[in-house]
């Protein structure tokens, strides 16, 4: 089986070579990357990598603007690293359709299972669509359409749209979504969910009104009547 290949972008050669160390063990190939423009430049020449790794703080162009140019070709799944904990980094870094966010210091360990499930989630293809309203959710092809017309999603919030479908009329804790979802336990707060769910509607345009908020709660799908 080929091994699956995962760029880490970091300006610290120690922090590269111990994450890389650790997905080494785990059977992953590893592309490092120095700065951010090197990980585009990187990205951008190899065709074959499945999940990126991206430091913030980095010389020549920051992670910020690495991921940005990234995204606009790409939704492959973005793990961001930051030394910074305030909360408006990580809400940036889900603006940008970052996948997941680890501030530093962290545990190998806990990356790399974070790794795992997020490409375990990006590998599952189930056949078949889901529709609801004039929105359409192929799984297969992992695409998406309002009324016809395509919408470009993150890894994160196609996982969470396809989740509301699954549930139309059901009401939605933010734990089960966080579970469901996240597909592991995260050690976040509720801050995650609101901010993919804001961009899911303002993304899906009128149609987003069919996100309700359950106030106390979470969210629920439902298709007004006519």
């Amino acid at each position: 089986m080929e091994k699956l290949k995962i760029l880490v972008a970091d300006d610290e050669s120690r922090m590269r070579k111990l994450v890389r160390d650790f997905l080494v063990k785990k059977e992953f190939q590893v592309v490092e990357a120095g700065d951010g423009e090197e990980a585009v430049d990187l990205f951008f020449a190899d065709k074959d990598i499945s999940l990126v790794i991206m430091d913030v703080m980095m010389p020549k162009m920051d992670g910020w603007e690495a991921v940005k140019t990234i995204r606009r070709y790409s939704q492959v799944p973005i793990i961001m690293l930051t030394a910074k904990g305030e909360e408006r980094d990580e809400l940036l870094g889900f603006e940008l359709g970052v996948d997941e966010y680890i501030s530093k210091p962290f545990s190998p360990r806990i990356l790399v299972a974070r790794v795992e499930a997020l490409l375990r989630r990006s590998r599952t293809v189930r056949d078949g669509a889901l529709s609801a309203g004039g929105i359409v959710l192929d799984k297969a092809a992992h695409q998406v359409s309002v009324d016809g017309e395509p919408v470009e999603l993150s890894f994160k919030e196609f996982e969470l749209l396809s989740y509301f479908l699954e549930n139309q009329g059901i009401a939605l804790s933010r734990e089960n979504i966080l579970n469901h979802v996240w597909n592991y336990d995260y050690f976040g707060d509720a801050r995650t969910i609101d901010t993919h769910v804001k961009k899911l509607r303002s993304k899906l345009g009128k149609k987003g009104e069919y996100i309700k908020t359950v106030w106390g709660m979470g969210y629920k799908f439902e298709v007004d009547q006519e």
